[in-house]
């Protein structure tokens, strides 16, 4: 500890700032969190938006969280609880009592707590800790006076100047936390350059007066600092959400594949950044159109792919069930389609600012026939990129859709990523015709392992061919009704899926080798499964985690794993979707289910208690 300072080195924090939705608490956790990377932390945030667009002020409805996890070692959930919590006013309070433990320090703007304010948030007394039994420390602070008294000398109305008293609280956690305001400032330059020079003024000197109110009248109070990182391989890094990890890798992939890379999609939440980070990019090459609804992006990028582009188009759970038509022509065509699919709460527009894993078994069986598709899941925010890049492999090299599942948490949450070299990635060959066409080609001409058929793009001399929804004959890729073909056809299909398990990662096991409980997960769990396994570990109970990125087709590996363990405890944030499939798949395992389907992420203290009183049971 800095005695003469009075600054305690922690190893992390979890902060959490909130909010109206129209206070800016995105904005000031955001810049928090990257200044915290930029100095070498590493992160991992989770925005909580609301899903009204703006819901009336001051109302439960209308609340809107940032949380931010900060370690001078490797984090990977943005945290149980947090540390501290800026509470802008009595909704944010009450909707975030559940991140607040005993040793939480609350920051509350009372300029916002009046009796007014407490009874939109549906309190009944005048006394919103007593009601919410709360007995942590709190700072009181007049946040909102104090901003309109800070820009009283520049020309600014008070509706203007309020927009900037989130800048004020996030100057009192960078002095809480001692954090220098350099390069906060610079980001606040960097965000507002297309704005005026008195918008970039007004916010700067507020993040100033906020540190400042700090640093001079709670001298008292302990500060806290966390060292940086001292265990990252040498590189230049960058913090990234998963949606624009998604973007680069799918940049990434059509530069190795050197195709033009088109998106054609309809906008919807929490995909929507995907388009545009990707519209962005046009000095690459990269093609984007906003189409009139979900059918057409999915039709639109299909329609590219038989021109010869990586075609990928994105969307949410109700738009996949849209694109469902599209995505069973491209299983027909056997042509490749990279859907990128954000999973929200559901059913139907259910909660669509909130994340869930529910949209398995519809990626996977939501289509007419028989339709095998190959189906991946990123694990993390930074992984989001690998995902794509894979996702793009696949589809390109086996000539077939391939549906990538990310979801709300990973998509909007961020972690430090190194900026990776090309160059060590598998190259990425799809299977073009070249040359002039040879006298027995067909269209349906299948590779005699993989059972790929060839890309013959437009413009190749010799090479005209017809493609549709109606079954192809095995052998001249015509038009055939006939029930043997078409059985034959169905056959090749999965055949061909099947295949690429030969042609991707093993399944992988982590923790302890001579473990006899397996934990197994997917997608965007991998974090607080692989948290709640160290532990475990901690408190001698042994275990060993599968983590499944490749979901259809399974691992080569997958079944070998599985059977090497007494007990399987499948963690899903669903109602076991995974867990049917590996049930189904390979019989007579003894699984167990842990399952949440609450719109929010894991809770990795309650799943530790759950997965203990699991591998307690005989059975």
């Amino acid at each position: 500890m800095d005695t003469a300072n009075n600054i305690l080195n922690i190893d992390n924090l979890v902060i959490c700032f909130a909010g109206d939705s129209g206070d800016g608490m995105q904005l000031a956790g955001n810049l928090f969190s990257n200044a915290s990377a930029i100095m070498g932390n590493d992160i991992a945030t989770f925005p909580d938006y609301p899903s009204e667009i703006r819901a009336p002020q001051g109302t439960l409805g209308g609340v809107s969280g940032f949380q931010v996890h900060l370690g001078s070692s490797k984090v990977y959930t943005s945290g149980d609880s947090c540390d501290v919590l800026v509470a802008m006013n009595p909704a944010a309070l009450k909707v975030n009592t559940g991140r607040i433990n005993s040793r939480t320090v609350i920051i509350i703007d009372n300029d916002s707590f009046t009796a007014r304010d407490l009874a939109k948030a549906q309190f009944k007394t005048e006394n919103a800790f007593e009601e919410l039994n709360l007995k942590n420390q709190v700072v009181e602070i007049p946040i909102t006076s104090m901003c309109v008294e800070s820009l009283k000398a520049l020309d600014l109305d008070q509706k203007s100047a309020l927009r900037s008293k989130n800048m004020m609280a996030l100057g009192l956690v960078c002095w809480l936390f001692n954090k220098p305001l350099e390069i906060i400032e610079q980001l606040i330059s960097r965000k507002f350059k297309n704005k005026s020079e008195l918008i970039i003024e007004s916010n700067i000197k507020v993040l100033r007066d906020g540190y400042n109110f700090g640093y001079n009248t709670h001298a008292s109070i302990t500060r806290y600092s966390i060292e940086p990182l001292t265990t990252l391989e040498k590189g230049v890094y960058m913090d990234i959400n998963g949606n624009k990890a998604t973007s680069y890798g799918l940049v990434a992939a059509a530069q190795k594949a050197n195709l033009t890379l088109y998106l054609g999609t309809y906008p919807i939440t929490p995909a929507t950044d995907i388009l545009h980070n990707l519209a962005k990019l046009k000095n690459l090459g990269v093609i984007t159109v906003q189409c009139e609804d979900e059918i057409a992006g999915c039709a639109s990028a299909l329609g590219a792919s038989f021109a010869g582009c990586l075609a990928v188009t994105t969307t949410s759970g109700p738009g996949l069930c849209l694109k469902s038509e599209a995505i069973n022509l491209a299983i027909m065509t056997e042509l490749p389609l990279v859907v990128i699919d954000v999973q929200r709460g559901g059913p139907s527009t259910g909660l669509p600012t909130k994340s869930e894993q529910t949209d398995l078994l519809q990626a996977l069986y939501g289509r007419n026939g028989e339709s095998p598709i190959v189906v991946i899941a990123a694990s993390s925010s930074a992984n989001c990129f690998d995902a794509a890049y894979w996702a793009s492999k696949i589809a390109l090299e086996h000539m077939t859709p391939v549906i990538l599942l990310t979801d709300a948490f990973v998509a909007n949450g961020a972690s430090v990523w190194k900026l990776p070299n090309l160059e060590d990635y598998p190259n990425i060959n799809p299977p073009k015709v070249k040359g002039e066409r040879p006298e027995n080609w067909s269209p349906y001409l299948r590779d005699s392992q993989s059972l790929v058929r060839p890309w013959a793009i437009p413009g190749n001399e010799g090479y005209m061919h017809r493609v549709g929804g109606l079954e192809k004959d095995y052998v001249t890729g015509d038009i055939s009704s006939n029930p043997k073909n078409h059985e034959r056809m169905v056959a090749t299909r999965k055949a061909k899926i099947e295949h690429i398990a030969s042609c991707i990662p093993k399944l992988e096991v982590e923790g302890d080798q001579k473990a006899k409980t397996l934990l197994v997960g997917w997608g965007s769990t991998y974090g607080h499964l692989l948290e709640a396994m160290n532990l475990l570990a901690q408190e001698d109970c042994p275990l060993a985690l599968a983590h499944f990125e490749f979901i259809n087709p399974f691992p080569i590996n997958t079944e070998a794993v599985l059977r090497g363990y007494d007990k399987i405890i499948i963690v899903e944030q669903n109602s076991g979707q995974l867990a049917l499939v590996l049930n189904g798949t390979y019989k007579g395992l003894n699984t167990f289910a842990y399952n949440r389907v609450d719109g929010q992420p894991l809770n990795t203290q309650e799943l530790v208690s759950n997965i203990k009183s699991i591998m307690e049971d005989k059975r």
